[in-house]
């Protein structure tokens, strides 16, 4: 073995052992950081030895093009639901069903654990390597979701240790972890996008969509409690298996017990009631399960549930309250968002006061008026909501909530979205706008101006001393100086309030000249264009280098570009088109920011230095992931859809609708092994 081969080897067993560390045990050893550096340094030995790239190497979760649809497969052994129960009386009938159903003298113990709120899917793992994902689907037949669960990090693409049979498949939850979901629907919002409902529906909704690259972004994971066909015994009882899937690195729930009787099985599920929030995923009840697996087999199962287990679901924890009044907020892409402010209630151990109502669909959906009575939930005990108005508490006088006609900021037009449900303020200065758009614009994430939170911005909005990005490049010490940052009553009732001094704004106009250097794809970021996030930010600087070359290129130039879709090529296109993204890239660069971007520079002796390659079809020794990371090693581009300016389709087996348009645009197609000897440069 080569010194590289041992060196890749040696960095995939790493990556794998941290991924065990992080998903399995909880107990990372490295920063995220030191992570991302040994993958990249992965993909940089395997992107200059493709031929040793394996289909499970950390480097290949990802694809490289959305796929066309989903396939139907079988599943080895049904994936049945559980039957439900809401009572401890009927918990306690199902132990009498089971202590009838087998010998009188039977021995066993119940294996509780949570009921996690997810999407249920299966895992095929074929000598230690997934082979298949599927949905449950009708419990018989589910759809290959492979490509997509792929990219959850949380799920092996190698089963760790020794010992694991020739097959086996786990059977689990694919979930969207509390803050990530948060994360995610605080974006959608602040761009303009409706959210989803609940961290459920976003993940189902996630693994059906047919481009990966998008799966891998939004921070799914996967939690195993179960399994389906095994080529080989692994335990006598369920508890021991997930011992021995927890020792191949398949994530298992810390919160599973085993219990000697029914008595501590309720007992269990009494005490999570209480600690479900401790949990990084949504949880509605808990699992009684026979432990022994030669009983469940005795146990047997009907058409639609086994017999050896049930859930126990909690109820919903909603509350009635009074609301008081409906505000509009308005987000730094102009949506005005009705928000409920209702008495304070208890839910999941918060005190909750007010709600975003979405839109003013859902307020009509509802029948929301003020003064009603109405119910409220915490929507996968995450995001308070209101659920329900009860009509029957309804005031006289209840007041109906009516659309603003006008932005409540600054009383500019206030416009619905065409075919949309949205209501945005079209006033690009409006100073609500300006606000958040200020807030993002200086966050960590973007061009990282400390110490400009948002008590300082409101206070620069509210004088006048910013209407525009640029505007913050032109702020002296007079105009910070006495600006406040907030006020608090002291003990003996005086009102103190906290000003900017000479220090603070000496540190923000250092922070504010800093940002300065931070480069296009930062800029671009910081911006905020509609569904412009940090990589494609980053795929669009590396790409043009530099902004007037992104405001000289059309849609079809802008979509032609790996990971840049219609949708994102159509917003940019709108941006450096409109008058107010032509003033602020001018008025940006006056002011000395710095508009362009390195640019790796393919050497001209590079094989495919200046070509624009597409791959389709599937190759026998490249997979897709592999043979762009080789186009780019070879000083190429590796796009995504065919034009007028691509150089060479490579087409392998079973390929798209790309090989026929390259057909009638007349570009060159070639095979397999015309790629290989050109990325030799034969």
């Amino acid at each position: 073995m080569s010194r590289d081969a041992e060196r890749i080897e040696k960095l995939r067993e790493e990556i794998r052992r941290h991924d065990h560390l992080y998903y399995v045990e909880a107990r990372p050893e490295i920063s995220d950081r030191r992570y991302d550096r040994l993958l990249a340094d992965l993909r940089a030995l395997e992107a200059g030895h493709p031929e040793l790239v394996t289909p499970d190497s950390p480097t290949q979760r990802v694809g490289g093009e959305p796929i066309e649809g989903f396939a139907t497969v079988t599943h080895a052994s049904p994936m049945l639901s559980i039957d439900n129960t809401y009572s401890e009386a009927d918990l306690r009938e199902f132990d009498a069903r089971v202590r009838r159903a087998l010998e009188e003298d039977a021995s066993f113990h119940y294996l509780v654990d949570p009921k996690i709120d997810g999407v249920a899917v299966s895992l095929r793992y074929e000598g230690g390597s997934l082979a298949l994902a599927a949905t449950r689907g009708d419990g018989r037949r589910g759809d290959d979701i492979t490509v997509n669960v792929r990219t959850i990090r949380s799920v092996p693409l190698k089963l760790a240790g020794s010992g694991a049979p020739g097959v086996v498949e786990v059977r689990g939850e694919v979930y969207w972890p509390r803050q990530a979901f948060a994360a995610y629907n605080a974006k959608r919002s602040a761009d303009g996008l409706e959210t989803f409902a609940n961290p459920r529906n976003g993940a189902a909704g996630t693994l059906k969509q047919l481009d990966p690259k998008v799966v891998a972004e939004r921070g799914l994971a996967f939690i195993s409690h179960g399994f389906g066909e095994v080529s080989e015994p692994i335990a006598d009882r369920a508890s021991g298996v997930m011992e021995k899937l927890r020792s191949w690195s398949i994530p298992t729930s810390p919160y599973t017990k085993v219990c000697d009787d029914i008595d501590a099985a309720m007992a269990v599920i009494d005490d999570w009631l209480k600690r479900r929030n401790e949990a990084d995923y949504e949880t509605d009840g808990m699992v009684v399960k026979i432990d022994e697996l030669a009983l469940r087999e005795q146990l047997g199962q009907t058409s639609k549930y086994p017999r050896w287990c049930i859930a126990y679901k909690y109820e919903a924890e909603r509350a009635e309250t009074r609301l008081n009044s409906v505000d509009f907020q308005v987000g730094r892409l102009g949506t005005i968002t009705p928000v409920a402010h209702f008495e304070a209630v208890q839910l999941s151990g918060t005190t909750v006061s007010n709600a975003s109502l979405h839109n003013f669909d859902q307020i009509e959906r509802l029948d929301v008026r003020v003064g009603d009575t109405v119910v409220v939930e915490k929507a996968g005990e995450i995001i308070p909501q209101v659920v329900q108005v009860v009509h029957e508490k309804r005031r006289r006088g209840a007041r109906t909530v009516k659309p603003p006609k006008k932005c409540p900021s600054c009383k500019g037009s206030a416009v619905r979205d065409e075919g949309g449900v949205y209501l945005r303020c079209i006033n690009p200065e409006c100073p609500a706008q300006i606000r958040e758009r200020l807030r993002f614009f200086a966050a960590r994430g973007q061009m990282d101006i400390e110490n400009l939170g948002p008590a300082l911005i409101d206070e620069l909005v509210g004088r006048g001393l910013v209407k525009h990005f640029a505007d913050v490049y032109r702020l002296k010490r007079d105009d910070l100086i006495g600006l406040e940052l907030g006020r608090h009553t002291r003990d003996d009732g005086k009102v103190v309030i906290q000003r900017v001094q000479d220090v603070l704004a000496d540190k923000l106009l250092a922070a504010i000249e800093a940002s300065k250097a931070r480069g296009l794809a930062r800029l671009l970021a910081a911006l905020g264009i509609r569904h412009v996030g940090g990589r494609a930010a980053e795929v669009l600087a590396e790409h043009f280098g530099d902004v007037a070359k992104i405001a000289a290129a059309g849609v079809e130039e802008l979509t032609e570009i790996n990971e840049i879709g219609p949708v994102i090529a159509a917003s940019v296109h709108e941006f450096f088109n409109s008058k107010g993204g032509r003033e602020t890239f001018r008025r940006l660069g006056e002011a000395g920011v710095k508009m362009t971007a390195e640019r790796r520079k393919a050497a001209a002796a590079a094989p495919l230095a200046g070509k624009t390659v597409v791959v389709t079809g599937t190759l026998e020794k490249f997979s897709r992931k592999a043979a762009e990371d080789a186009i780019k090693a070879a000083g190429g581009r590796a796009a995504s859809s065919v034009s007028k300016n691509t150089d060479f389709v490579v087409v392998g087996e079973s390929p798209g609708s790309k090989a026929d348009k390259a057909k009638s645009l007349g570009v060159e197609i070639i095979d397999e092994a015309e790629f290989a000897r050109r990325l030799k440069g034969r």
